[in-house]
Formats: C-alpha cells, structure tokens, sequence
C-alpha cells in the first residue's frame, strides 16, 4: 500500500509539471474540424448558402492543453480569427461555403472527352451501357418517395459532401438491372438465358453495392414492380425484444416486424390494395412487445376477400400477430403473378453471423442465438427458391468474411462487384470539380491519376482523397496532417 502512495504521488507531480509548460495548440489545427456541408434539395436556385445565414449546427467539444472542454462554433470563428494563418487555411478549405453553380450549366455540365456529364432522365430504365459513366440528378425529396424505407449511409454521406443528390450509372449496375430485365421480359429473355434469379453482390469495401442496391430498387420500382426492400438487414438482428416461439422453437422479434410491415407500407399501398391474399390458414400469435401472450386466442385467420393490405394492417395493429404476418407475407409474395415482385435486402450478410441477442443458459451464462434462429431473418434468409431476390454484403457493418458457399444460397449466385475503373473515376473527378469541392487550378489529370491507383478503385478512399489532397497547397501543417493519413508522396 505503501508502494502504491508514493507511485500515486510520482504521478501527480509529473502531470502538474507538464501541463504547466505545455503550450497552446497553433489555431490553425482547428481548422481540420471541418463540418458537414449542406447540400441542395431541388433541381432549381442555387444551393449555396445566403450572406449573412445562420446556421444549426451542432458544436464540437474539443479538448484544450489541460483538459478542459471548450465548444467551438461549425464556422470555427473563434479560433480562425485569432491570427491570419487560420484565415488563409479557411479561404483555402472552406469550400462548402462557396455558392454552387448554376444547377444547370452547358459550359460546365461536361465530362470527360467533352461529353455530357449529366444525363436528362426521371427513370434509369432509358440507359444504355454506351450512355454509361454520366450522372442522373433527383432532389432529395424524389430519392425518399422512392425509398421512404430509407437510403444507404454511403448515399446520403456522398449527397452530402458534394451537395447534390446526383449519383453515377455504372456498367456494373447497368448489368446488374439487365440480369433481372431479361427475366421479365419475354423478347429479351428469347435472346439470352443466362439470367440469375438470385444474386448475392460481394465486392471489396466502398466499391458502391449498397447504392448499386438502392439504384435496382428505384428503378424497378418506376417500372411498376411490387419490391421488398430492406436497406439495414442488421437491424433485423440487433435491438429490441426477443421471445422464443413456442411452435417453431425460433425467436419472435414484434418490434423489428412491425417496423418491417411498417416500411413495406409506405411505398407499396396502392399495390398492396389491389393484391388478394392467397393463403387463409390461421397465423400463429407470439408474445407482444413487452405485454406477454395473447389470453383466450393462439391465432388469427383473415376472412375471405382479404387483401395483403388487411393482412399487413394485421400485423401492424397488433404487436402479437406482427412477426407471423411478416412470415405469412413472405408466403403471400411468392404466390403473386400479376406484378414481377423483387426481394432486395442490403447487409445480407448480417443474416450469416450472431445476432446481439443471448439467450440465458444458467445463472452465470447465456448462449449467443445466431441469425438463423430469428423467426423473420428464417423465413428471408434462404435462396433456394424461384423468385427474384438480391442480397448486398455490406463490409461496413464489421461481421467479418463469410465462406464460400452459404446456407441455403445457391453456389453460382454471388457475383462480385468491381470497383471503380478508370474511365468512372475520371467521371467522378469532373464532377467534383464541377460541384466547387476541388479547385480545377489545383488539381490535374496526373494527379487524379494518381489518386486513382492509390486508392486501388476505392471509393470511399477516392472521395476522401480528391477532396482532402487537393486543398493544403500552399499550408504546411494541413499537408504534414494529410500526409500523415496517407504516408506516399504521390503529390511530388
């Protein structure tokens, strides 16, 4: 103990003496906070922000030299104002304050080898794989309608940075659509039979499934299809209650299954209107949300003349009838003839791992339930079926590298997805120089070359580079910082 003291005693002493003679930060670090750009919401007016405009942001706790927290504003005022380095380092990498350009611009919308950089379209049905490599513009609004379930945080995070909801029609995507337009459409089918029903999109890390996903879906859902689209597969496995089921000895999760039906409502109501249910055998009741089982009943039936909107309102309306609704629905979609109808779920591989779940095995321990035990994630899981389903692994989400072959998914189903080629990342270039996030003075065809090869195709590390390498000319301490995130002189 008495070792102990004295050690404790060393230690104070040494941290008083040092934080008396550590000295002040230079103000120029606090420009590296940069804050999240705004980005327009419409097709017209500009989308910078007005003289004088105040914003929400919220404030970022930074710590001092002695650890004491101080708030600083999202415009950094504070600290850039006190010397006239940090104005410099704001005039140079405050680029979100800039106003944007003209929406539209025929001397600036151009990309490379002169040719348009946007394409004029509502629908990604009108590409053709020569009309590759250019950019269709919505306004935030028309990506919600179309996804109200939700949109991938990479999408969202690239709206964002370059302040237009713009995204790039890839080869990979236009071949992706086709695979399940030739299934559907007789003359094409006639020509080519070597559609897959099922596909499962691997791929390198930021290589854009997750927005290839969200690309399908919109379209398929402008051509008239019935499409179950889960953009956050995880959530199917993590939060909320469980409860085990005591016909299938699976466990119930009532509130991811009331969200489900929830999400699946939003887009497809009209549809789900005009679709009669097919199966009336009763739908086994669980326990709700919190309020046990169900006294005096053990299932529901739906009367005659129901349609899959009353069923889903069923499960929606109460909390012990909601994870069989959902199963029953997933029956009741394989059954529909009328409309093509598409089951897309990203973070597929989420289903394939542990779930967050445990369940109590003694006093002391529980036994880690894995995905497969989910009465909901069972039931949507499998491939070995008819219909058209596409699932995207999503590597942001930690589970780790699956095997080879998957349960219950057909061995030549998974197809990988490319990354960035050259030709798309020149595209990407022009269009960032175009949207004011890189200088066109600053930045060269040797240098985005270079940012290319660096990042292997990336492109999340592209994006990352193209706007960070291109705006410390001329300030040492943000080039030692850069270079200190990526250790290659590929600049010199």
């Amino acid at each position: 103990m008495l070792l102990r003291s004295l050690l404790r005693r060393g230690a104070a002493a040494a941290a008083t003496a040092t934080a008396g003679t550590r000295s002040d930060p230079p103000a120029a670090l606090a420009s590296l906070l940069v804050a999240t750009r705004s980005y327009a919401k419409a097709k017209g007016g500009g989308g910078g922000k007005p003289a004088g405009a105040t914003t929400n942001r919220g404030k970022i706790k930074a710590k001092g030299p002695r650890g004491v927290a101080s708030e600083e504003g999202g415009d950094f005022e504070s600290s850039a104002g006190s010397g006239g380095a940090g104005d410099d380092i704001d005039e140079v990498f405050e680029l979100a304050t800039d106003p944007l350009p003209p929406t539209y611009d025929p001397a600036l919308d151009v990309g490379p080898g002169g040719r348009p950089l946007f394409a004029f379209t509502d629908t990604f049905a009108s590409f053709s794989h020569r009309d590759a490599n250019a950019y269709v513009d919505f306004t935030l609004d028309e990506w919600k309608a179309m996804l109200p379930e939700g949109l991938p945080a990479g999408m969202m995070k690239e709206f964002q940075e370059t302040r237009r909801c713009a995204v790039m029609v890839r080869e990979s995507f236009l071949d992706l659509r086709d695979n399940f337009r030739r299934i559907v459409d007789p003359a094409i089918a006639a020509k080519r039979k070597d559609a897959k029903r099922q596909i499962v999109l691997d791929g390198p890390r930021s290589c854009g499934k997750s927005i290839a996903l969200a690309m399908l879906v919109h379209w398929a859902r402008t051509e008239g299809w019935l499409v179950f689209y889960v953009p956050q597969g995880k959530d199917w496995t993590h939060g909320g209650f469980f409860y085990r089921n005591t016909y299938n000895d699976l466990f119930d999760t009532p509130i991811q299954a009331a969200k489900i039906l929830q999400d699946f409502l939003k887009y497809n109501e009209t549809r789900l209107l005009e679709l009669p249910c097919q199966i009336f055998e009763p739908i086994p009741l669980g326990e709700g949300a919190g309020v046990g089982m169900m006294k005096g009943a053990d299932t529901v039936e739906m009367p005659e003349g129901s349609t899959l909107y009353d069923l889903i309102q069923t499960g929606i309306t109460s909390s012990h009838a909601s994870v069989g609704v959902v199963v029953r629905l997933r029956q009741e979609l394989s059954l529909v003839k009328d409309v093509p109808v598409l089951f897309a779920i990203d973070q597929y591989n989420s289903w394939f791992t542990f779930s967050e779940f445990q369940e109590p095995v003694t006093v002391r321990s529980c036994r880690p339930i894995h995905a497969k035990e989910l009465t909901m994630v069972n039931a949507y899981r499998p491939m070995v079926h008819n219909d058209m389903m596409v699932g995207a692994f999503s590597h942001s989400t930690a589970v780790g590298k699956l095997r080879q072959d998957l349960p219950d998914v057909p061995s030549d189903a998974r197809v990988m997805f490319p990354r960035y080629t050259v030709d798309e990342a020149e595209t990407v270039c022009h269009y960032y120089m175009r949207q004011k996030i890189i200088r066109r003075e600053n930045f060269s065809e040797e240098k985005w070359k270079k940012i290319y090869y660096l990042s292997n195709g990336n492109g999340s590390e592209m994006s990352f580079t193209y706007i960070d390498c291109v705006r410390f000319d001329g300030c040492q301490e943000k080039e030692h910082h850069f270079r200190t995130r990526l250790p290659f002189s590929f600049l010199n």
